[in-house]
């Protein structure tokens, strides 16, 4: 988990968030909308269509966007980027949702879309199907042509949409709202960054293995957790032979991590990090005892850690992710000295091991991350970054400097990696917060603030996928 940010949504998690609420193409969205069909239509680059809304006052638009594979060369190779689009009203703030992954196929309102009550665009990260260029040059699968996709699409949208630009993402999509403000700071309004992490020195991972040693206010659970993940280790054949069964009955192959020993071992490698980003600490009296059945161990392991997602199977559709990586973001390495000596693998741990053999890596030193890093103490402005308490992702953060402006940094106290944070904060914290916020997007508070009901709620905060 130490290797991938959280990401989109699939499964029952979409499946939920998609029948939450069914509602007609005749709503009132629909009724302010006037021609925002033709609007969108006129784009040139742009295809549109138009879906049925599952959330009341919103019309929903699937869009693709032609953009260029290499910015740099804009006469050159171009591919279709897609966008999901939820349109309440022309005058309203339009919040840019950046997964920093593939786009959620769902209605949902991100945290600071319902604070606004504004539209809202979910962008694809490039490279993440289907919003990869075919053949795929990989060199261009880096922070700035990415940041360049959203330039030129807000370039596009604010010809319809006038209004404030609030952009917003979590985790790895938190990463691109920065990256992008970095590179364009004139797009948006203001940026509110959940849960990003912020690898400047990725020679330096102490911090990480600091958290692990002090994270909560239970030494016990924190004891558990390591125990547990030792005791995979220590059940090595039960718990390999369950895990091929299973790759057996369901097809998974393991060209890429080269066998299912190495993938199990990889899932172990997660387990720790997995529990804390994912779990909250009132969720470890749930946890098996250590002398549980071998059923009961492996379980769990399946369950924090996820082990479809050690396959061929699982990884697949993560490679633009540990591309980015292995060549600019940086990536985690605790030290797993409660596991040895019974790991073989360690060294496994690391981007270069999740992307196939075929596609060329070469870490930039941590230019990109030192830059940006640079630009957010020496010049960021309206940036609100939000973390969990007890979310090892936040072990290393985005941090102010002298130069940084209209800004904050706030910790929910007690939270895992969730991308809505700011109604968990403390209420002197939430206040400021959601003025700053509202501020921004020229928007005067009222009744609806921090009021959404469950169908409008973050994809991400249903289901995130394992690692």
């Amino acid at each position: 988990m130490a290797l991938l940010l959280a990401a989109g949504v699939s499964g029952a998690g979409a499946t939920a968030a998609r029948a939450a609420v069914t509602a007609g193409p005749a709503q009132a969205g629909q009724a302010q909308a006037g021609d925002i069909l033709a609007q969108l239509k006129a784009i040139p680059g742009m295809q549109v269509t138009e879906k049925t809304s599952t959330l009341p006052g919103y019309r929903w638009f699937w869009l693709t966007y032609r953009q260029p594979v290499d910015h740099r060369n804009p006469k050159g190779k171009w591919f279709e980027q897609r966008i999901m689009l939820q349109h309440k009203s022309a005058d309203r703030p339009m919040v840019l949702y950046t997964s920093g992954y593939n786009t959620p196929e769902t209605m949902f309102t991100s945290e600071p879309t319902a604070l606004v009550d504004g539209n809202q665009i979910s962008v694809e990260y490039r490279y993440f199907t289907p919003s990869r260029p075919e053949p795929a040059d990989w060199r261009k699968d880096t922070i700035w042509q990415a940041a360049t996709d959203e330039h030129r699409l807000v370039g596009a949208l604010k010809k319809i949409y006038k209004a404030r630009w609030i952009s917003t993402g979590a985790s790895k999509g938190g990463m691109t709202a920065v990256y992008h403000k970095r590179f364009y700071p004139r797009d948006v309004d203001g940026s509110v960054v959940y849960v990003a992490p912020n690898d400047v020195n990725n020679n330096d991972d102490r911090a990480y293995d600091k958290f692990f040693q002090t994270v909560g206010t239970d030494a016990q659970c924190r004891a558990h957790v390591k125990a547990l993940a030792r005791e995979f280790l220590k059940r090595r054949p039960a718990m390999l032979a369950r895990f091929k069964d299973a790759a057996a009955k369901n097809g998974w192959t393991f060209d890429i991590l080269r066998s299912p020993d190495r993938a199990f071992e990889n899932s172990v490698m997660d387990y720790e990090w997995a529990f804390w980003q994912y779990s909250l600490q009132a969720d470890c009296p749930s946890l098996p005892a250590v002398d549980a059945s071998d059923d009961e161990i492996y379980g769990s392991l399946d369950a924090i850690s996820g082990l479809s997602f050690y396959t061929d199977q699982g990884l697949q559709q993560y490679i633009p992710y540990y591309y980015q990586a292995g060549t600019q973001l940086g990536w985690p390495t605790p030290q797993f000295t409660s596991l040895r000596p019974l790991l073989r693998y360690e060294d496994s741990y690391q981007p270069r091991t999740y992307v196939p053999r075929d596609i060329p890596m070469r870490f930039d030193g941590g230019k990109a991350m030192r830059d940006v890093d640079r630009w957010v103490r020496d010049h960021g402005s309206r940036l609100l970054f939000v973390y969990g308490g007890n979310d090892p992702w936040g072990s290393e953060r985005f941090r102010l400097g002298h130069g940084s402006r209209d800004s904050a940094v706030y910790t929910a106290p007690g939270m895992n990696h969730s991308g809505r944070l700011i109604a968990r904060l403390t209420d002197q914290d939430k206040a400021k917060a959601t003025a700053d916020l509202l501020r921004w997007a020229n928007v005067q508070p009222s009744a609806k603030t921090l009021t959404t009901g469950p169908a409008a709620d973050d994809p991400l905060q249903l289901q995130r996928p394992p690692l």
